[in-house]
Order: structure tokens, then sequence, then C-alpha cells
């Protein structure tokens, strides 16, 4: 049987239709939330969401009567999934609670795979990743440069955090300060602080502050010694995000916001602080070596690896010491576990 062909007129009528349907379903969710709450729903007003809790969220008023208090509010069922960090407009209800009507747009939108591979949003707004590393446990310059292409392919800003700097004074830590050059050379904001003796704390809380922060880092470079030492006031809720064991627990399945005192929030989660790169394109991982971009398009074959090629303009580059062996190294071994997936 031939397929029927719409004219415009009937694809309009039914377009039209539809619409009607939609609005009217949306009309009823509404009329049966107001039921389900009372019926008072207060005026439109903006808030955050600051904690994540399945089908509800706990959100903080930005403006109106209620600023700066928290509720637990209930979500539209047209309204996408939301993640620590989105701003929304939501309705106050008479019983400490509300419904969140609106998501705004996210500026930025931080996404991990999930154990099935599918990306799914983690956080919303973030612009600053606080990669922390310290001395001991002996860092790793491929795990920093992870992170660093994870902030560039996020659109993130990237602050280069060393703790425990106290002992840079030994000798045998001479290649981690030539790391911090080497960074510093291409661009990247550093940092050399003691969560310990507290020395260079001020310039951290000064770099965090008007940003919406993310703690990155391995286990028992002090990032819960951070928290604690930039949260003062919050130690029951960040006790639950520390390592006091040493092993990395992170027990809390929930994305939070805190606020500093002296200004700019952290969203901590686990899956923040252990999102990975298997979802990103070559291309992607490429441009994520900010040093790379200016020879990129330059080699002789379009579809060049940059491992061992003829006429590679990034090889080239190596061998002319305009890029270092150590990320080329890197970029090597996050490309071969892209491929491994």
């Amino acid at each position: 049987m031939a397929k029927r062909h719409l004219t415009r007129r009937q694809s309009w009528r039914i377009q039209k239709i539809q619409d009607e349907r939609s609005a009217r379903a949306s009309r009823r969710a509404d009329l049966a939330e107001e039921s389900l709450l009372g019926g008072d729903l207060g005026p439109e007003q903006e808030g955050l969401v600051i904690a994540h809790f399945g089908v509800q969220v706990d959100v903080e008023a930005l403006d109106g009567p209620q600023r700066s208090q928290v509720r637990r509010c209930h979500r539209r069922a047209n309204l996408p999934a939301l993640v620590t960090g989105d701003r929304i407009v939501w309705r106050a209800d008479n019983q400490q609670g509300g419904v969140i009507v609106a998501l705004q747009p996210r500026r930025t939108e931080l996404y991990r795979p999930d154990h099935r591979g599918q990306l799914k949003p983690v956080a919303a707004n973030v612009d600053r990743l606080i990669i922390v590393f310290a001395p001991l446990p002996t860092p790793h310059s491929n795990l920093i440069d992870r992170y660093l292409v994870a902030a560039e392919q996020a659109q993130l800003e990237p602050l280069l955090v060393l703790n425990k700097a106290d002992l840079l004074e030994q000798g045998e830590y001479a290649e981690l300060r030539a790391w911090l050059d080497d960074y510093a050379r291409l661009g990247y904001r550093t940092l050399c602080l003691s969560a310990g003796s507290g020395e260079g704390l001020d310039g951290l809380r000064q770099e965090l502050r008007d940003h919406v922060n993310v703690f990155v880092g391995q286990s028992g470079v002090g990032k819960s010694s951070l928290i604690n030492a930039l949260l003062p006031e919050a130690d029951l809720r960040v006790g639950a995000l520390s390592e006091f064991t040493g092993k990395g627990t992170h027990t809390t399945t929930t994305a939070r916001l805190f606020h500093f005192p002296d200004g700019g929030d952290l969203i901590d989660s686990p899956g923040i602080r252990e999102f990975g790169l298997t979802h990103i394109s070559h291309d992607e991982l490429l441009e994520g070596f900010i040093e790379f971009r200016p020879f990129l398009g330059h080699c002789r074959f379009r579809d060049c690896q940059h491992l061992h090629e003829p006429g590679c303009a990034l090889l080239t580059a190596v061998a002319n010491q305009a890029i270092s062996a150590t990320r080329m190294n890197s970029y090597r071994h996050i490309l071969a576990s892209l491929n491994d997936t």
C-alpha cells in the first residue's frame, strides 16, 4: 500500500491537535500537583539545586521571601533530569517543600559514562576544575594530563594545586618542580600550598572565589584536608566526603554543593571525582593538549595518529622541543586506553 502524503494543511491540523493535547496534559499535571500540595503554591522564583535525591532535589532559594532557605522539592514530569548546580524556577508550597516548574539554560555540563557506557550529567554550571596532587603519594603526569584533557573537553578552567608543598624542600622531588614549571609555561595556573600548615590557603581561597569548583585527584593527596580547611563550619557534611582512612573511601552517593565562607562554591560527588575519558573522540583528545593545537592539520596524512607516521607535524614538534616528550607519551597512553574501550 502506497504511503499517504499529507497536505500542508493536514500536517498543520495534526500538529495543532497534538499541541493542544500536550497543553491540556500539562494543565492537568499542574492541577494535580496543586491539589496534591494543598493548592497553595507561591509565586515563581529562582533557585539553585544543591543536592539531588532521585525524584526530589534540595533547592536553595535565590530570591524572594525564602531567600537562602533550602527546601526539598519535586520536579514536574515534563522537565528533564536535574543535577546539582542547576539553576531553576520553582514555587514554594505551604508544607516546607515546593515544585520545580522550569530549568534554566546550563552554562556548562560535566558528564561521565555510566556502567552501560552512556553519558549522564553529574553537575551543571561548573567553571573551575581543581586538580589536586602532592609529592606523596607519587603523582603521575599522565593522570594530571587526563584531568587537563577532561577540563578542556568540558570547557572548564583548570587550576593545578600542589598540596604538601613543604615536602618539595627534599631533593628527590626536583622532577615535580620541573612539572610545575612545564605546566606554567603552557599557561596553566598553578598553586603550591600545604593544608596541614595552612601555608598558601589564602591564595586558594582567592582563586575559588566567584567560581563553581570541582576537586579531583588521587586518594591521599589531601582533598579532604583542603575541604575541611575551607569549610570549617561544615565538618559533618564534609566528613561524608573525606578519605581519613587513606584508602580513598567515598561513602556519599549524592552530589552536593557547598558554599565557601570566603565566596565560591564546591560541587562534590563520587561521579565527579572519578569521571573518565572513555566518551571523548580522538579529535577531542588532541584538542585537549593545548600545545598540540598549532600543529594539528599539518601532517602529511589526514588520518595521522601521531605515533610514528612520516611527515607527522606533532612528532616534528617533539624533535624540535616545541612539544615535550612527556606530554607526547601521555597522549599515547590516553589514546591507547580509548582504543581499548
